[in-house]
This record gives structure tokens, sequence and C-alpha cells, in this order.
């Protein structure tokens, strides 16, 4: 019995890297100079997953600005820096731009960071791209004249289909929609009105692809994990867990380590199961600066088969380990520890399973 194990997306840059972009951004380091410590970092990056046994890989969003905002990154015109602001617990904020004219276009596509990992992983390679619900936000409350917001958000669908079915095409083994913003929408907008509508966003771009395609798309949702912090862990899963199951994707990638009460949690998604999706839960907590230990993700993946069934079930991070690319609060030492305590107790937990050591009825 294998369960699978997947990493959410982004690894702390590594120093060189940070050097660069600012050197870059100061006009103090040329573009050619600054692609080769880029192509660097995603090589060392994918060279260390390896190592630390992950079967799945990614680049670790090296190039990356931010796991939200890349596809305007460069921008130069049509945007404007006052935008949605997304509060954190400990007092930090990140905040979006805002549009300012259409019409609306990627200019950076995951695409390209998927075949510069391809070119250098012998595992396979997960891409994650930004959900159309968060960019969805970029358009202001106000309108924007001669650019109506239905032709926005048409013009974000077809952005969106074109860059998973690119991922999906250039071979990856799985696209992955970051929606962090799923559980902060309730806590703006208690109603549920907000999130709702962020669903059926989604599964607009969702029904644009076939049963076997959406088997390898999946949806991320977690409360955030920046410089240590998070934007809406206490709101309670279970005014969020319902609403995520109505996507369509084949995939489902849940914070759960990070949770006060796992097993209420676990409860509720077994109520949501479908046939044919497979649930991967967090077992590693990224905000947390101790490394966990294999033993301990051992019983966390344990505790979820008590409510999972078994071939439904997959392991992950509950977040990123850098999702903004500034975000030092997690050196690359302690995250990859932890991702290979991540590889090593899903593995252990499965030999368990597997030999019949340990029953799922065991409390």
């Amino acid at each position: 019995m294998i369960i699978p194990t997947e990493p959410i997306g982004s690894i702390p840059r590594t120093p060189e890297l940070l050097g660069a972009m600012a050197a870059f951004q100061a006009g103090d380091l040329d573009a050619t100079a600054f692609a080769d410590i880029q192509d660097r970092a995603v090589t060392e990056t994918i060279q260390s997953l390896e190592a630390a046994g992950s079967p799945v890989v990614t680049d670790g969003e090296q190039i990356k600005p931010s796991f939200l905002t890349y596809p305007i990154a460069g921008m130069t015109s049509g945007l404007a820096p006052e935008g949605v602001v997304i509060p954190f617990a400990d007092g930090h904020q990140r905040q979006l731009p805002v549009l300012t004219a259409g019409p609306f276009r990627y200019k950076t596509n995951a695409e390209e960071y998927l075949r510069v990992a391809k070119q250098r992983a012998s595992a396979p390679v997960k891409q994650s791209v930004v959900a159309p619900s968060a960019l969805s936000l970029l358009y202001p409350h106000g309108g924007i004249e001669g650019y109506p917001r239905e032709e926005f958000l048409q013009q974000l669908v077809d952005a969106s289909e074109t860059e998973i079915r690119g991922c999906l095409d250039a071979g990856a083994h799985v696209v992955q929609l970051d929606f962090e913003e799923a559980r902060l929408s309730l806590k703006l907008d208690p109603s549920g009105g907000v999130l709702n509508d962020f669903i059926d966003l989604n599964n607009q771009v969702l029904a644009r692809f076939t049963e076997s395609e959406r088997a390898r798309i999946g949806v991320y949702s977690g409360p955030g994990a920046d410089q240590d912090s998070t934007h809406s862990l206490d709101v309670d899963y279970a005014e969020l867990l319902p609403q995520l199951f109505r996507l369509t994707a084949g995939n489902f990638y849940l914070q759960l380590a990070g949770e006060a009460d796992p097993d209420r949690v676990l409860g509720i998604i077994a109520d949501q199961l479908r046939p044919g999706i497979r649930v991967f839960v967090g077992v590693i907590d990224p905000v947390d600066p101790r490394v966990e230990t294999a033993d301990e993700v051992r019983d966390r993946v344990l505790r979820a088969a008590r409510h999972i069934p078994v071939d439904q079930l997959g392991t992950c991070d509950d977040a990123g380990f850098a999702p903004f690319a500034d975000d030092q609060s997690t050196s690359r030492q302690v995250a990859f520890a932890k991702i290979r305590a991540r590889v090593e107790g899903t593995a252990k937990a499965a030999e368990l399973l597997t030999s019949g050591d340990w029953a799922l009825s065991d409390k």
C-alpha cells in the first residue's frame, strides 16, 4: 500500500536568490545574471526535494514573486497599488494591486515555470497556479468605465483555463489551484456570499475540463501561512468544507496539522467525500518552527485513516513554506527537514496499514 504525499508548493528562496532579487530591483544586477541565479535556485530546490525523498517535486516557486500575483508581475500599465488588503493575525498585511483598465491578460503563465522545472527533475513535477477566484479580487468595487466586470471575469476564466491546460499538456503530474482566499472570505463576509461566488467562478474553469483531466487537477485551501502567521485560522472550518467540496476537482489539499480539533475536521471531510476524489491532509505545520518527527506524522496519517478510506487518502504540508518571495520566517534547512519527516512518516503509516499491525478501529 502506498499513500501518496506531495508538497503544496513554495520553499524559502535561496540566500543567493534573495540577494539577487534586491540587487536586480535596485538596478545593480543585469537580467542575464539574475536569470542564472534564478536557474540555480530552481535546480538546487528540486535536488533538495528529491534528496529528501519527495516522490513528487515542485520548483519551490523560486521565481514567483508570490503564489498570488505572479501572472501580473511586471505589468507596467492597467494596475494601481491600492487593492484588497489581506490582514494577518500578527498584525502584518499583504495588499493586492487593483485593475484600472482592461483587457485582462496574464503576463506570466505557470507553464513557463513547469517547463524549466521538468528539465531539472527526475521525479514527477507538480505545478501550482493561482485560482481565478483570487485574481477576481483585482477588479475594483466601483467598476471600470468601459470595462464591465462581466467582461473581466470572462477574460479571467479564459486565461485560467489556458494556464491549467498548458500545464497539463506540458506534463504536470498535477495542477494545483491555490484557493487560500476561501476561508478568508468567510471572515470578510460571514454570510458566505463571497465564498459562493468564488466557488461558482472556479467551477466555471473546472467545467471546461474532462473528468480524466480533472483527475489531474487539485484545489488547495488553508488559513494562510505568511511570516509564521495565519489570516483566517479563527474561522470555523465547518463553515467552509461543505462549500469547498462543491468544486469538481479530483484532488483536495487541506490544512489540518494546525487545527485544534483534527478529528472534528476529519469527520466533516468524511461526510463530504464522494467517489473518485482524493483528499491530501496536512500533516506538517509550516507555521510551527519545530520540526515534526516521522512518528508524529505517522500518527497523524493513522488518525486520518480512521475517517478517510486509504485509497482516497494522501498527505501534504499545511501550506507552502514561503508563499511570498520575501518571507524568511522559515529556513530552507527547517523546510526540508519537515518535508523529510512528512515523507518518512507517511511511509511508516502505509507500512502499518499494509501489515495489519494497526487496525482502523484502534483509538
